[in-house]
C-alpha cells in the first residue's frame, strides 16, 4: 500500500506560524522506519504493508504532538494487493504516458 500523509501541529504559539521543526520530527520517524518513502513540500509518501505503514504514521503523529496543543493529520491511501515498488512505478508509468501523448501530438 501507498500512503500519502501530512501531519502538523496547531496552537504552536509561534508568531510566524511555522511548523518545520515538528514536520522534521515526523519525517525523521518515517526515514528511520526503513520503508520506501518520499517527502515533498506538502506530503510524505510511504510504502509497505498495512500494519507497518500505519505504525509509522502513528509514530510520526506522536512525534509532532509535543509541538502544539493539537495535531492535524491528512491521509490518503492507495491499497493495491500484490503490488510493490509502486512509489516509483506509478511515476514511471505516468512519465511514459506523458511521453507517449507527446509523441502522438508530434506525429
Amino acid at each position: 500500500m501507498l500512503v500519502a500523509f501530512s501531519v502538523a501541529p496547531s496552537g504552536t504559539g509561534r508568531a510566524d506560524g511555522s511548523v518545520h521543526d515538528a514536520v522534521a520530527a515526523a519525517v525523521q520517524v518515517v526515514r528511520d522506519s526503513g520503508l520506501p518513502n518520499r517527502t515533498t513540500s506538502m506530503f510524505t509518501e510511504i510504502e509497505g504493508e498495512w500494519d507497518e505503514v500505519f505504525d509509522v504514521v502513528r509514530r510520526a503523529t506522536d512525534a509532532v504532538a509535543p509541538f502544539g496543543s493539537r495535531v492535524s493529520l491528512v491521509l490518503k491511501a492507495d491499497i493495491r494487493p500484490g503490488y510493490t515498488g509502486e512509489l516509483d512505478a506509478k511515476i514511471d508509468r505516468l512519465e511514459a504516458a506523458i511521453d507517449a501523448a507527446g509523441d502522438d501530438l508530434s506525429a
